[in-house]
């Protein structure tokens, strides 16, 4: 956010999250609480032709998953990491030099911050570049290996342990944000933040990359086209208001939106206030050192302004630092730069900074596993849907598709680890995603049909759909799903993919283009998350494949498949009827 204009990208995320997000939302939920079954089978009852919808929408959850779960590796090593009385990134390592031993600052943290020397040296132990892989860290392997043991024990019985967590994973991050606020507007410097959070930058709104950065971030935030929401949405009963809990989903995630951009940037505030005091503090008793003041006591604002100014226009020398609030509050930072150094180095500031970075990565812990609980629901109830599979017991698939991410991931714990993260980000989800959500909008749209979509609304929640979702489902989600593939592609052909690689000598990261061999891998990620729809569209067409229009029964009933034993006591056995009138339009003229 801070990268795309601060304020500024509020706009286009409000814009995304109610024009695409909350329409894609209600289609996924309602397709799925109507037809009972999760994202595999619902694509193959509405059409067989379009049965590779679910397939590519479980790749991408699968690679989303690799990558998403080292995040919450990296928030287990600094929770770890801060339960002790002074926070190892407070301070740089010292080494000694010279005949008389002298004690100074390790030149590649003097270089850096603090904050920005543990993570990169001492938590990653960073490679130059992605070309190489520095070897795998043991540590990062033990903590990976947790967060997919604590990924397998929360989802291994399906809704029924998964639905348990959330609560907490749901609602722990309120408290913390909570507090975080309670705090941060008192902190000095915490309305410099705010100021510089509602002062947009206006200019970024006619950057592509804003908008496209605004859908990726709706698409992870709601969940959408990874299949898990049509897997959720067939748990619900089914005469469930399922537009209402779009609708508290929707307006809750735009609060949440702004709620923690206030947290956030009232501490990056703070943040920059301590720093641009630090660096006038240096100034001063350089002033007082030239002998012109007696003490710092006697510098004012004022005189300090003014004889900054001068010796500018004069002599300017290294003497003096340029210290700029402006700037510090300029800094931009993504991912997981904002997290685990900016955040962190504002967390050094506060008192009792250990207990604040203990809060601060449990939340960040809460909100990671929360989000992987459903991505990789979507995929191992895909995975359950087919035959082969269905007869296993679900703890043992749950185990060995877990297992299997986990040896997947060792790439994301070796020196260029980070690097790699930055390449599936980039290119293992995003295109894919927008390419899975067009296909949905336009399936249930115009093969299952907005009408009869509209009227199972009405049946599951007494109501018909009024124009908002009209408009926003049949043209407006559309068009702007177009836009943003074209302009996804525009990027990528007028700008090389580039990652940030830390320089060692210089403290600080510089942009490297990512070589021929990893843009060979990031187009086979992006072949591998479409190409199921074009592969089963090409056998259903050929005949191939035996025609499926109807439900997998030979009735005309549809049930909803168990992903898993445990789930059967908790679900009445709703049973969908489909008449003539209710058919898909290609199957009305059949008896």
């Amino acid at each position: 956010m801070q990268q795309n204009g601060g304020g500024a990208f509020l706009i286009p995320f409000l814009f995304m999250i109610f024009l695409e997000g909350a329409p894609l939302l209600l289609i996924e939920l309602g397709i799925g609480q109507r037809l009972r079954t999760g994202s595999l089978g619902a694509w193959n009852s509405i059409h067989p032709a379009i049965g590779g919808i679910g397939i590519a929408s479980t790749i991408v959850a699968f690679l989303v998953g690799l990558y998403y779960n080292v995040i919450i590796t990296w928030c287990f090593f600094f929770l770890f990491n801060s339960f002790q009385l002074e926070l190892p990134w407070e301070t740089c390592p010292m080494q000694e030099v010279g005949m008389n031993k002298t004690r100074i600052p390790v030149a590649e943290c003097g270089n850096s911050s603090e904050t920005a020397y543990y993570w990169y040296r001492q938590a990653l132990d960073i490679s130059p570049s992605i070309d190489e892989t520095g070897g795998i860290k043991w540590w990062m392997v033990l903590c990976l290996l947790l967060a997919w043991v604590v990924v397998y024990l929360i989802i291994m019985r399906g809704i029924q342990s998964s639905g348990k967590v959330v609560y907490f994973t749901a609602l722990f991050p309120y408290v913390v944000l909570t507090i975080f606020f309670i705090r941060g507007i008192t902190l000095k410097g915490a309305g410099s933040g705010l100021l510089h959070l509602y002062t947009p930058k206006l200019h970024k709104l006619f950057e592509v990359t804003v908008w496209l950065d605004a859908a990726t971030q709706v698409f992870y935030s709601f969940g959408l086209a990874f299949g898990s929401l049509i897997a959720f949405g067939s748990y619900n009963k089914p005469k469930n208001d399922c537009v209402k809990d779009v609708m508290f989903i929707t307006g809750t995630n735009a609060i949440t939106a702004i709620y923690a951009s206030a947290v956030i940037f009232s501490v990056l505030g703070f943040k920059a206030t301590a720093i641009f005091d630090r660096c006038v503090n240096f100034n001063k008793m350089e002033m007082v050192s030239s002998g012109n003041f007696s003490h710092m006591d006697q510098i004012t604002d004022e005189i300090y302004d003014k004889y900054i100014a001068d010796n500018m226009k004069t002599n300017w020398t290294e003497t003096f630092k340029n210290c700029s609030l402006e700037r510090e509050l300029n800094e931009a930072a993504a991912g997981t730069g904002l997290a685990f150094v900016v955040f962190t180095q504002a967390i050094v500031e506060l008192p009792i900074s250990p207990f604040w970075s203990i809060i601060f990565f449990m939340m960040l812990l809460a909100l990671g596993i929360g989000s992987q609980i459903g991505t990789m629901e979507g995929v191992v109830s895909t995975v359950f849907e087919i035959s082969y599979f269905n007869k296993v017991r679900k703890e043992v698939l749950t185990g060995v598709i877990c297992g299997t991410c986990f040896f997947a991931g060792l790439i994301f714990v070796t020196g260029a680890g980070e690097y790699w993260v930055s390449l599936f980000d980039g290119y293992a989800s995003t295109t894919g995603l927008v390419i899975i959500a067009l296909l949905e909008t336009v399936s249930v749209m115009y093969i299952y049909g907005h009408e009869r979509f509209s009227q199972d609304i009405e049946y599951m929640t007494g109501y018909y759909p009024g124009i908002y979702w009209q408009v926003t489902w049949r043209f407006v989600g559309p068009i702007m799903l177009i836009g943003l593939l074209i302009g996804s592609f525009i990027v990528k052909l007028q700008k090389s993919p580039e990652y940030d690689a830390w320089n060692s000598l210089t403290g600080e990261t510089e942009k490297r283009q990512f070589p021929g061999w990893t843009m060979a891998i990031a187009l086979v990620m992006i072949i591998a998350s479409i190409a199921p729809i074009i592969i089963v569209w090409i056998m259903h067409t050929c005949n191939i494949l035996p025609p499926s229009g109807r439900p997998r029964s030979t009735s005309t009933t549809m049930r909803r498949i168990d992903t898993t034993a445990s789930t059967r006591p908790m679900m009445e056995d709703y049973e969908v009827s489909f008449g003539r009138r209710d058919r898909p339009w290609y199957r009305r003229c059949l008896p």
